[in-house]
């Protein structure tokens, strides 16, 4: 059976804190250059997400590859400065382990930071594909844009 493809990054605004809330926080985003033409993509969903719905103050941070983005995340959390952080990579299955292990060990760290006491919510927004073209489709193309999903998850969870 055929799975019906859909955007899945439509959002309902009214799940949403008021404009002049998000305004007054700060955000940040780390982004990887590694597979940048699906993360810069991400990056833009992401950071127009953030600015639709008020946010002002943002962050964005590079970092190498996607594996960099727990070491950043825990910098950016460790100012006490931000509300949430959002992390963007994208890891595309190739022909070694080399997947597994990326994508394990960032999985294990975001999910650590969030467990750190006096912390931010750190959201998860690495796409984990078999090939370029599941990626892009999740990156502004037919799923939608995963850095606007990331965004949205950033606004609530600041506001829980």
């Amino acid at each position: 059976m055929a799975s019906k493809l859909q955007n899945l990054s439509s959002y309902n605004p009214d799940v949403l804190p008021a404009k002049h809330i998000v305004a007054g926080q700060k955000y940040g985003v780390v982004v990887a250059d590694w597979n940048s033409q699906v993360t810069f993509k991400l990056l833009e969903g992401a950071v127009s997400a953030l600015e639709d719905n008020g946010a002002v103050d943002i962050t964005v941070t590079h970092v190498p590859g996607t594996f960099e983005l727990t070491y950043a995340a825990k910098k950016l959390m460790q100012t006490g400065e931000y509300s949430a952080i959002i992390v963007l990579g994208c890891v595309i299955q190739g022909d070694t382990p080399h997947f597994d292990y990326v994508c394990g060990g960032v999985t294990q760290g975001i999910t650590a930071l969030n467990l750190e006491k006096d912390g931010c919510p750190v959201i998860f927004g690495v796409l984990t594909t078999l090939n370029l073209e599941q990626a892009l489709d999740r990156a502004g193309g037919k799923l939608g844009n995963k850095g606007v999903e990331g965004a949205i998850t950033a606004i609530r969870m600041a506001n829980l």
